[in-house]
């Protein structure tokens, strides 16, 4: 007998099994941030030190995080290392990896922007006052930095969240991969499953990431105006 598409998201059991993928999502996106951001806030403050090969160093490691996609480095960590070293490693580990070794590429560029929009009086005001490297940072340059880098990490954020869609090719039982798993097995009783589907996750995906959205865009006006 064939059903619609739509009554599978009326069965209990499917929507548990969709809702537990999209926390498998959720938390390797939480888990990437909560590694990355702070790794990346160090990397952004490195990268305002005199040493020139440090910066040079941490500028290739931006530079090669933001060129190679984000499914070549899922492919790169989930089957070539493992191969090459010998070691096996689950796919929610290889993809948490990953995904934070991109967020403390992409914070500490944010950071480093942010640091570095602090007005030059403010900074040799500071000096003046002899403060030094680090007092000048913690007291100047990061509470003035911090309402620009906000907004941007609630972005990317969203970013982490929507590219974990990308689990798939690992084997990860994300909100994707158990969508591909529910079409398959209905696939001849419920020939239309793929469009409300792929329209649920879509659902569950925007309930996520646009109040993040908002909440991004409402810092970013607070900042303009207080600037103004």
């Amino acid at each position: 007998m064939v059903h619609s598409g739509a009554e599978l998201l009326l069965d209990p059991t499917i929507l548990l099994r969709l809702l537990g993928g999209l926390w498998v999502s959720v938390r390797i996106a939480l888990l990437s941030l909560a590694i990355g951001i702070p790794l990346g806030v160090v990397m952004g403050v490195l990268r305002l030190l005199p040493s020139r090969l440090l910066r040079t160093v941490l500028r290739l490691y931006l530079e090669f995080f933001r060129i190679v996609p984000t499914l070549v480095l899922l492919f790169l960590f989930y089957y070539i290392l493992p191969r090459e070293l010998g070691v096996q490693v689950g796919g929610e580990v290889v993809a948490v990896v990953a995904f934070a070794l991109w967020v403390a590429a992409e914070i500490g560029d944010v950071v480093r922007g942010g640091l570095q929009s602090v007005p030059d009086a403010q900074v040799d005001a500071a000096r003046a006052l002899g403060l030094g490297r680090m007092q000048l940072l913690r007291w100047v340059r990061i509470p003035q930095a911090i309402p620009l880098m906000v907004p941007a990490t609630i972005n990317l954020a969203t970013r982490v969240i929507k590219t974990t869609s990308l689990l798939l090719m690992i084997s990860v039982l994300d909100v994707v991969t158990v969508g591909q798993q529910i079409m398959e097995a209905n696939r001849d009783n419920a020939p239309d499953a793929p469009f409300w589907i792929y329209l649920f996750i879509f659902a569950l995906f925007f309930a996520v990431c646009w109040p993040l959205a908002r909440l991004a865009r409402r810092l970013e006006r607070r900042t303009e105006e207080r600037d103004r």
